[in-house]
């Protein structure tokens, strides 16, 4: 079943979600490859095959090999791969997607604290808030991955 495109029915949702998304791609400390890296595991846990696909295009074009690419949902098997701030982010960003689950614990808090600064951490967060935000758009609406047979 096809289902509508949500850009088009609500430009003012579109608008909002994506003022969030460019705050967190242009106005933070963050690298951009830690960005797509947290794009990316947070789209694997919701499922979200478009946005698998498109943060998967760009960590590449990024310059991350696709052995790294692939093994983001392991990366706790595959940890030598992942800085300490990658798995650190990486973790932090399981633990916020889950939250009905996890309940963000003090653990979780205590270990991303120790790893960034306060701002960057609001930051990083956000970005995790602004990637399941769209992830419920795009798994919802089934927008389709760019990958071709």
């Amino acid at each position: 079943m096809s289902r509508l495109n949500w850009f088009e029915a609500s430009p003012g949702a579109a608008k909002a979600l994506g003022g969030l998304h460019h705050f967190v791609t242009t106005a933070t400390n963050l690298p951009a490859p830690l960005i797509h890296l947290v794009f990316l595991r947070v789209s694997q846990i919701n499922g979200c095959a478009h946005c698998i696909d498109l943060h998967s295009r760009d960590l590449i074009k990024a310059g991350i090999s696709v052995d790294k690419v692939l093994l983001v949902p392991v990366w706790h098997e595959a940890h030598y791969l992942f800085s300490d701030q990658e798995r650190s982010a990486l973790a932090w960003a399981e633990e916020v997607t889950r939250v009905s689950e996890t309940h963000v614990s003090d653990e979780a808090y205590a270990a991303a604290s120790a790893m960034f600064a306060e701002k960057d951490l609001v930051d990083l967060t956000a970005a995790i808030a602004a990637m399941n935000a769209f992830n419920r758009m795009g798994v919802s609406f089934r927008l389709k991955p760019a990958a071709k047979t």
